[in-house]
């Protein structure tokens, strides 16, 4: 069962949420907030696997409440952002802040539902082209430097495949049955990529993807 706590400053926003969600037999609701403080609080108390956050809020927005959150370090939930518009400048913030994933809140129940799993199962939600567009960017805005652009040099040629995989969107099992490995060698694969980049999570990687245009290169 995968816990949620849905966190938005509208009270149907999140009553919406809690119908869709509790209809799913493996999705529960535990909890809400109606700012980023009160997030932070909640997930403290109630150690949700999700936490399905709102950007702009009162009081304390979502970006701060994510960054925070992040900070807890290992076992800590994790932050799958809605944001209403295609290219909300907050959303750039929300990626440094260390934000698992991103989704329109105009998404189809099915995408939500999707995204939720996949951001429980540890991995970045960037298929979505919204999150694509949202990243390059973001990564546009930030020029690449020499350092950044040698780190490409220390990947090895598999890693480049999954690196690739990544900025396209796809999960560990989709990545395994490309490249025709084991989950767990993908899995082993990315820590490496994560060490080389010096990027804390699999967002902060293909960030670096787009801003080095490593994805284009190769």
């Amino acid at each position: 069962m995968i816990r949620v706590l849905l966190v938005d400053d509208d009270a149907l926003v999140r009553t919406g949420l809690r119908i869709l969600l509790d209809s799913e037999s493996e999705v529960t609701v535990v909890g809400e907030a109606a700012d980023g403080r009160a997030a932070v609080t909640r997930a403290r108390d109630l150690s949700p696997d999700v936490v399905l956050m709102d950007v702009r809020m009162p009081v304390f927005d979502g970006v701060n409440a994510t960054r925070e959150i992040v900070s807890w370090g290992p076992g800590r939930p994790r932050v799958l952002v809605l944001t209403t518009f295609d290219l909300d400048e907050v959303v750039d913030d929300a990626i440094d802040a260390g934000a698992d994933g991103f989704l329109l809140k105009r998404a189809t129940p099915e995408q939500l539902v999707e995204a939720i799993r996949t951001v429980a199962a540890g991995d970045a939600l960037v298929s979505p082209s919204v999150t694509r567009r949202l990243l390059r960017a973001y990564a546009s805005r930030r020029a690449p430097d020499a350092d950044r652009l040698r780190l490409a040099a220390t990947l090895t040629g598999r890693e480049v495949d999954v690196l690739r995989a990544l900025a396209g969107g796809l999960s560990n099992a989709e990545i395994a049955d490309r490249i025709w490995v084991s989950p767990e060698t993908v899995k082993t694969h990315i820590k490496s990529i994560l060490g080389k980049l010096d990027a804390r999570d699999r967002t902060q990687a293909v960030v670096w993807a787009y801003q080095t245009g490593f994805v284009d290169r190769f």
